[in-house]
Parts: C-alpha cells; structure tokens; sequence
C-alpha cells in the first residue's frame, strides 16, 4: 500500500504564513510528479503548484508570488510555504503524487487526505 499523509494546516489570519507538508509511505518504485490542490466549499477541486521529480515547478496564478513548492526526494515529502495568506485562500488542501510502484509498469495518482485551512480574522 501506498499512504500519503499531510500536515500543517490551521487558522491563521490575512498576511499570515502556513507550510504544509506530505510524506509518502509504503512500496513503491519511484515518486514522478506531485502537486497541492485545493478545494473550498462549492467549488471545484483546482491544482495550486506542481512540482516534477527534477524540481521543475508550476503555480497557479492565483498563488504565484506568494506560494512556493518543494521537496525532498530523500524523505519522499512535498512542501507548500504559503505566504501572504487571504481569505480567498481558505480552503482543504490535499496532496497528489504520481507513483511508479514496484512491478507495475505505469504510474498511479494518489491523494492524500487533506488538511483545512482557514484564513480569517
């Protein structure tokens, strides 16, 4: 099995900061693409940032300027620094990972749970 787990969410107020973070576990070959998503209530899951497994990055224009992607292929972890934080940025938050597992020979999307986050005052 392959878990994605997630953390780092809360409230925080307008102009606050948040990172969040997600660490896969279980077996598998190799973590290819992976990304943020979020989705506020009545609305559409949206990607956030996307980042490949040689650290080429891609932000939604929305979060351009003040979110930054990252990870650590050696913890098989992602990272979302939020800064700048709006009410407009309120939200669940989840994790995806595009994982190549041992004797399959094409990649899966996994999801992790998602974490809330608040931006209020």
């Amino acid at each position: 099995q392959v878990q994605l787990v997630e953390s780092g969410g809360g409230l925080v107020q307008p102009g606050g900061s948040l990172r969040l973070s997600c660490a896969a576990s279980g077996s598998f070959f190799s973590i290819n693409d992976m990304g943020w998503y979020r989705q506020a209530p009545g609305k559409q899951r949206e990607v956030v940032a996307t980042i490949t497994r040689g650290g080429s990055t891609n932000y939604a224009d929305s979060v351009k300027g003040r979110f930054t992607i990252s990870r650590d292929n050696a913890k098989n972890a992602v990272f979302l620094q939020m800064a700048s934080l709006k009410p407009e940025d309120t939200a669940v938050y989840y994790c995806n990972a595009r994982i190549r597992r041992l004797a399959i020979a094409y990649d899966i999307g996994y999801w992790g749970q998602g974490t809330q986050v608040t931006v209020s005052s």
